[in-house]
């Protein structure tokens, strides 16, 4: 009998090529955008600073920092809806890494963003563990480019 990571694993796997499915949206605020500036000490003027931004920034506007886009990353994968028989029997996820990261379009405070995911590749590692890549977009509502691609990499453990 297969194990739940077995089962997972093939359902991943028929998940491979894929369209992508998306998310919920969320507004990117200037608290927000504070809030991380203040826990990672990143105050640079360009995220900070309205007043600033209006006369020196080419956006005009605060910008999130891309590192705020990526960490949401978690809150906006998991809002993306998933077959719910993937997750039977999963004890924990783990974020492993990412084999790309790219920031492609500034996120402008007051933007709505939200993401995209595909399932790119699965291995299973043991009867237990299956290892997902990710292909992850973040769309900013109204513009052309995404703010972020990447190739998100989990381990998925099962009991």
């Amino acid at each position: 009998m297969p194990t739940n990571g077995e089962n997972a694993h093939a359902l991943f796997a028929a998940a491979v090529g894929q369209p992508p499915a998306t998310g919920d949206w969320v507004e990117i605020t200037q608290a927000r955008i504070n809030g991380f500036a203040d826990v990672t000490d990143d105050h640079q003027f360009i995220h900070v600073d309205p007043e600033a931004c209006a006369q020196y920034s080419p956006w005009g506007v605060p910008i999130a920092h891309g590192f705020l886009t990526l960490s949401l990353l978690t809150t906006l994968v998991g809002s993306v809806p998933q077959d719910p028989r993937q997750a039977e029997g999963r004890l924990i996820g783990i974020n492993y890494g990412f084999d790309r990261v790219r920031f492609l379009t500034p996120v402008k405070v007051g933007s709505r963003i939200r993401a995209s995911v595909a399932v790119a590749a699965v291995d299973l590692k043991d009867p237990n563990t299956v290892q997902v890549t990710q292909a992850v977009t973040v769309e900013v509502e109204g513009e052309t480019k995404p703010a972020l691609a990447a190739a998100w990499i989990t381990r998925q453990v099962y009991g």
